[in-house]
């Protein structure tokens, strides 16, 4: 390949539009370069020389596009750049779906023709030189942490602290949530900007809670930037984890630690006037009920610990619970330090009572009347020009990745609503299971235009906040 690269400096370099300027040009410059020649290669057919420069890889691929402008042409095709993403370990959907729906931030602007409008070798760049962030991804239950170029979360730690239920003072705890997560990262905070999820919460529409809300992201820019921070992205759960499907509008269902939501989301923005569903089953819930279901075979465990385990491993939801009781369900799993256990019935019944909340004797409604619910609101709100908006549904949280739970509510959902609101009705399991709201984060922190459009600095934090108290 060096040789390659030299035979081409080497077959325009003595050529009249070839200047020494150029090539101190950045890679991704453009050349002044009148040239439409490709030098000795002239001869050879563009879709061989296409397969040459898809081999010497992005990096050489960069160089050649400042020797002339035939070149550049060449080498700037957005098939060749759609190759090298395509090798790397993002996902090239997950990449093309951010790259031309999120990178102007917030409102959503898509692009009509994207392939024809944005140069993805530029993008290419562009996402090399992108600082990343830091993603604290945290919940009631757990909290999910990691730095955006990392394939995955570094870890996760129990969360000490429900944000949406936070008690005053609510900075000290706030400063001392994001100084114990800083400090088991192992990061200093002025080093790069952090994307923060925050669950829904105070999720009416009123004056009040949307004060409450206010108030919560306020406080998280301010804890942020004292700790010299230096910009900061605070957005729900709900939202980052339907990015993560590479969707901007439908309707979440995250299965958290004590509460599920159901949320609407229009466009990117939570549609808080037709309504957020809750219903107060959580994993806390189903990871009891499978212990009282155990104790009742008298296995008894004084840690939830190994409750859980075998809730993730061998619980799953039935396609039809009537019909899965006179089935043999019997199957056995070993818990690192207690052993094997063999689970029957109860691998399906704990599940169900997310559709039955009264088998755990749970006054509420059921996920999918909840969700019928939510689609016949938003139905009737006639907010865009047609309902599909709302008829793809996501699951996020780590119970919803029980298996079957994505197949029967869809099935429930069809059963539930009219045909008029139900064809088209689609249910997605969480894309990256317990962590899909992380991943969420990750699609934003690594866009080639991060941290502009998502991120508030301190600087703009302190005029936002002076306008406020101006009027």
């Amino acid at each position: 390949m060096a040789m390659l690269l030299r035979k081409v400096w080497g077959s325009v370099s003595t050529r009249p539009s070839y200047t020494e300027s150029s090539s101190s040009l950045s890679p991704f410059s453009s050349s002044s370069s009148a040239s439409c020649s490709l030098g000795v290669f002239d001869q050879i057919p563009n879709d061989i020389l296409m397969q040459i420069v898809k081999l010497i890889g992005p990096k050489e691929a960069a160089k050649l596009s400042v020797v002339c402008k035939s070149w550049r042409l060449l080498v700037s095709d957005n098939r060749l750049w759609i190759h090298h993403f395509q090798n790397l370990p993002e996902p090239w959907e997950s990449v093309f779906f951010a790259e031309t729906v999120l990178r102007s931030g917030y409102p959503i602007q898509t692009f009509s023709s994207p392939t024809m409008e944005l140069s993805f070798m530029n993008i290419y760049g562009q996402r090399a030189q992108v600082p990343g962030a830091v993603i604290l991804d945290g919940g009631s239950g757990y909290c999910k942490f990691g730095w955006s170029k990392y394939a995955s979360p570094s870890g996760r730690s129990a969360t000490f602290m429900e944000f949406g239920n936070i008690e005053s003072p609510m900075y000290s705890r706030l400063r001392h949530f994001f100084s114990t997560m800083y400090s088991r990262m192992q990061v200093k905070p002025s080093l790069q900007p952090i994307v923060v999820s925050i669950p829904i919460c105070h999720y009416d529409d009123t004056e009040n809670a949307k004060a409450s809300r206010r108030q919560l992201k306020d406080c998280i820019h301010q804890v942020l930037f004292d700790m010299n921070v230096p910009a900061v992205c605070a957005i729900n759960q709900a939202t980052l984890a339907l990015y993560a499907a590479r969707r901007t509008s439908g309707i979440v269902v995250n299965i958290g630690f004590q509460v599920t939501s159901i949320v609407p989301i229009l466009n990117g923005k939570v549609m808080r006037k037709v309504g957020v569903e809750f219903i107060g089953l959580g994993a806390l819930k189903l990871t009891g009920y499978l212990r009282l279901l155990l104790q009742q075979n008298n296995i008894n465990f004084e840690s939830l610990y190994t409750v859980r385990t075998l809730k993730e491993k061998l619980c799953y939801v039935a396609s039809d619970y009537e019909a899965e009781l006179s089935k043999n369900t019997q199957a056995s799993s070993k818990v690192p330090g207690e052993g094997f256990f063999t689970l029957s019935k109860e691998r399906f019944q704990t599940g169900e009572i997310l559709f039955q909340p009264c088998m755990a004797g749970v006054r509420t409604m059921g996920l999918d009347h909840a969700v019928a619910l939510c689609m016949d609101h938003c139905h009737a709100a006639e907010l865009a020009g047609d309902d599909a908006w709302f008829k793809t549904v996501v699951l996020a949280g780590g119970t919803a990745c029980l298996p079957g739970l994505a197949e029967r509510l869809e099935k429930q959902l069809h059963e539930l609503l009219p045909p008029s609101i139900s064809n088209g009705i689609r249910v997605i399991p969480p894309p990256f299971g317990a962590e899909t709201a992380w991943y969420g984060a990750k699609l934003i922190s690594n866009l080639s235009t991060f941290p502009g459009p998502w991120c508030v600095t301190k600087k703009q934090f302190r005029r936002k906040t002076r306008f406020n108290i101006m009027w």
